[in-house]
């Protein structure tokens, strides 16, 4: 599993509490992918990339 500090996990969890794709937050957390300073998630047909701040962007 990819590390996330605590403001990428939170961000996270609001990303998955607004559609979690039918996955537990565990299985969804699981998904997650290391990125260029940032970390990638794969979410509703698009890559979300979690800075370390927590910013969210697609």
């Amino acid at each position: 599993m990819v590390f996330l500090n605590k403001n990428q996990r939170a961000a996270l969890a609001r990303v998955w509490n607004r559609d979690g794709q039918g996955m537990t937050y565990r299985q969804f957390r699981a998904t997650v992918q290391p990125g260029p300073d940032c970390v990638l998630v794969q979410w509703c047909g698009m890559w979300l990339g979690i800075e370390p701040d927590g910013y969210t962007h697609s």
